[in-house]
């Protein structure tokens, strides 16, 4: 997600003196290297440069990743993302100047989107897996490349770590790739340090750039934007949620996650993809804020709700030079915040000066006031549907189960480091919800009641359960499981590749009773067997743990 904060910038001849944007960066040195009897000049970074700064920040969430955030991301991806972008900017400014030049812009645009992508399919904590690392080198390249190939007057049109995200995401899709998560760890001393780093780091470098308020503009309006959205019902399933993340947690989530600090600090400050007056900027960063908003409104999953925040950057990055048109040149007199504003709650040019104060409230009230109604309409897709009448249909049958049938329980240490809630009297009482489920899934064959179901299945489990009752409906014979679970072992299920949310695996063991009726209900065969299986349960639409799938056990398990 992090794009250059400072542009790599070129010598003016092989051993001219080379400047920064912002007045730090490359620098004319001595220093050279001799290659088939020709000197070459090595442009090397200060000190002063922010763009080492940045480094420092971003080097260092990737080793508090590794090191205690457990991201699923490895060293070798990480270095192919980075590398490659560093080998080809290298080769491309060679060609231009003789000189070899750090690509410190580049190396960003490489740590950035390494410390976005993910591929789901990469092990949990294989710290050196080489797995997918041409994905990384490709998004990296693809990324670096929009820097030079989409131009607009010699200047880059678009971030480029944010636009190669953007179209990774997007043309890749769920099953293949997928964004860090907004929710990094619980609030313990690493997350605690990862953002002292962020947030530290970000408002000084930002400050230094003179970019910190286009920066905390953009954050108030993101905050009250997901505010308006998460009032009105909006939901997303997470991955590392067992229920759907609505209302105040779903504005928590984002507002507070550390990758929109990032985004916030990061990104949204490039000097070179953005304007670079002060007014301009602010400007910038607050419609950011609001296509932000307007993209991840109608989004139900955290993935798209994620490609939504990226996306509304990459919309105002093609959209800045229509902006330019309307904000004052960098350093004018009327680059001026407050001036600027004035003259927006002044109003156009009428007789009265208070009529044209009173117009100039009157249209901003109105465009913040369109900009909510767009917001609200945008997120009717995501927000939460309305579901049966659980207790009337739980109602229609009695599903009482006696708790000194309870079978015996262990959890798993992950599973408690998760949540502790999950421990004694809360696994029990999963577990006595999922004895529920399976009886009443019984209830639903027998009574031909497919709304039971709904209340006690969801997912994968509901498409099984609903095909069963289609079958006896088609059949006239009806076949039933009555289970007496013996042991259950609670094993936490985290999904990649999907935005499903946690889930726990129930590892069961015990006997099951197969019965079967005709169309009268009268028992045509009985039979007993040993079992053993993981349920899937899962908060997927509110309160109550649904079945959601019923898988094999883990070998050797």
């Amino acid at each position: 997600m992090i794009g250059p904060v400072l542009d790599e910038v070129r010598p003016a001849s092989a051993a001219g003196s080379v400047g920064s944007p912002a007045g730090a960066g490359t620098t004319a040195t001595p220093h050279a290297v001799s290659l088939g009897g020709r000197r070459y000049p090595v442009i090397l970074p200060k000190l002063r440069d922010p763009r080492l700064h940045v480094a420092f920040v971003t080097i260092s969430l990737h080793v508090l990743g590794q090191v205690g955030l457990h991201f699923q991301v490895s060293v070798p991806q990480i270095l192919a993302s980075i590398l490659t972008c560093a080998l080809i900017d290298l080769v491309i400014t060679f060609r231009a100047t003789r000189s070899f030049v750090w690509p410190a812009s580049a190396m960003l645009t490489g740590s950035g989107v390494a410390l976005i992508l993910r591929i789901p399919s990469t092990r949990p904590g294989d710290h050196w897996t080489f797995h997918a690392w041409y994905l990384f080198a490709g998004v990296a390249a693809l990324s670096l490349s929009t820097k030079y190939l989409i131009r607009y007057r010699g200047v880059a049109v678009f971030n480029p770590s944010n636009v190669g995200l953007v179209l990774t995401f997007v043309i890749l899709g769920i099953s293949r790739v997928e964004p860090l998560d907004f929710w990094w760890a619980p609030l313990d001393g690493w997350m605690i340090l990862a953002y002292v780093l962020i947030v530290g780091g970000g408002l000084l470098i930002s400050g230094r750039l003179r970019l910190a308020a286009g920066a905390v503009v953009f954050w108030v309006t993101l905050a009250a934007g997901v505010a308006l959205t998460a009032a009105f019902g909006h939901c997303m399933t997470a991955r590392w949620a067992f229920s759907p993340v609505c209302g105040f947690a779903y504005w928590r989530a984002i507002v507070t996650s550390p990758e929109v600090f990032i985004f916030t600090f990061f990104m949204i400050t490039d000097p070179k993809t953005v304007p670079r007056g002060r007014v301009g900027h602010v400007m910038f960063c607050l419609l950011v804020a609001v296509a932000s908003v307007l993209l991840m409104a109608p989004q139900s999953t955290e993935y798209w709700t994620k490609v939504g925040l990226l996306g509304g950057l990459t919309v105002m990055c093609a959209l800045r030079p229509f902006l330019n048109r309307f904000v004052p040149e960098r350093g004018s007199d009327a680059d001026h915040l407050r001036r600027f504003v004035g003259r927006i709650v002044s109003g156009p040019a009428v007789p009265a000066r208070t009529g044209r104060r009173v117009a100039g409230i009157v249209a901003i009230a109105a465009a913040v006031a369109g900009a909510g109604g767009a917001v609200v309409a945008a997120g009717v897709p995501a927000r939460e549907m309305p579901v049966a009448d659980t207790a009337e249909i739980l109602g229609r049958v009695p599903h009482q189960v006696d708790p000194s049938t309870m079978p015996t329980v262990t959890i798993e240490q992950g599973v408690l480091d998760w949540n502790h809630e999950i421990s004694g009297a809360g696994a029990q009482a999963i577990v006595l919800t999922l004895v529920d489920n399976l009886e009443l899934e019984n209830q639903a064959l027998l009574r031909s009641d497919p709304e039971i179901l709904t209340v006690v299945d969801h997912g994968d489990r509901l498409d099984e359960m609903q095909a069963r009752l289609a079958d006896a409906k088609a059949t006239g014979t009806t076949t039933i499981r009555r289970y007496r679970i013996e042991t259950i072992n609670v094993t936490l299920l985290v999904p990649f590749g999907k935005q499903d949310g946690l889930s726990l695996g129930l590892q069961s063991r015990g006997t099951v009773t197969t019965l079967t009726y005709d169309s009268a209900r009268h028992l045509q065969a009985q039979s007993d067997s040993a079992f053993a299986t993981t349920f899937v349960v899962r908060r997927a639409t509110g309160a109550r743990w649904l079945d959601v799938a019923e898988l094999p056990l883990p070998a050797g398990g």
